[in-house]
């Protein structure tokens, strides 16, 4: 049976901590509170792939709390993967990274951290999702939001994974992957991550990147796009959507593809 269109959400949620500037201000209620806000976004969105950033497995500052499996409860996701990029465990833990909902079940998963920081540094995911006899790749990142040195080079560890599991992948059908995320840097801004990998991925495949004149940055007065989706060309755009929603300082990116 052929699959009808595809919804894919990708949103920072910012550990939880809705627009105020640091979680650890907030009580263990006030970071619930606000998850369930988040996953009651997912259930009226109804996404079948939704890929976040900033989301703690284990950190002092939002209460040790589980992030992902909060979320995955409260809008009932059968499919979920945490990739932990910092792990600084002592007296003040900081154990949070990207992660995944799915209505889709995940075939090949994998963690990869940029560099070896135990505090603030980023990461991405790479995940393959079964969809009706298909595999879809997706790659999940943040990336470094001082350093445009740092991005580029990030984006260059992105590549070099692309390109090995293209080789590892060669006797199985499958999609590009679509890569999405936050890149803390806009499309225009020359030698930095965006331009980076687009340049690379023309010589891949034809690929689409979204939202096109849409602002994600700061969430209630945007005046700039920090999270995209690169959409391969196998994956046919439907529509595009920046969310006027304020649970973050981020806005949600809501992109519907057929295949």
């Amino acid at each position: 049976m052929p699959m009808k269109n595809l919804k894919l959400l990708v949103y920072n949620i910012a550990h939880g901590r809705g627009l105020s500037p640091y979680q650890g201000w907030h009580s263990e209620r006030k970071i619930r509170l606000n998850l369930k806000k988040i996953a009651n976004l997912f259930k009226a969105i109804d996404p079948h792939i939704i890929a976040l950033q900033e989301v703690d497995e284990f950190s002092h500052w939002n209460r040790h709390l589980n992030l992902l499996e909060i979320m995955q409860a409260e809008a009932n996701y059968p499919v979920s993967f945490l990739g932990v990029n910092r792990k600084r465990v002592n007296y003040r833990p900081l154990m949070y990274g990207n992660g995944v909902l799915s209505k889709f079940p995940i075939g090949f998963r994998e963690n990869v951290s940029f560099g070896k920081t135990l505090i603030g540094g980023k990461g991405f995911l790479y995940v393959e999702f079964e969809v009706g006899g298909k595999v879809i790749p997706l790659i999940n990142l943040h990336l470094d939001f001082l350093s445009k040195k740092q991005r580029v080079l990030q984006i260059e560890e992105v590549v070099k994974y692309i390109i090995e599991r293209d080789k590892q992948t060669r006797d199985v059908e499958h999609f590009e992957p679509i890569i999405c995320g936050d890149f803390n840097t806009h499309s225009g801004r020359q030698a930095d991550a965006v331009l980076h990998l687009s340049k690379f991925l023309k010589q891949f495949s034809n690929y689409q990147l979204l939202p096109q004149g849409e602002k994600t940055f700061p969430a209630v007065f945007p005046y700039k796009t920090l999270d995209f989706v690169f959409l391969p060309a196998r994956c046919k755009l439907k529509s595009c959507e920046v969310l006027k929603i304020y649970l973050s300082d981020h806005r949600p990116v809501v992109v519907e593809f057929g295949l």
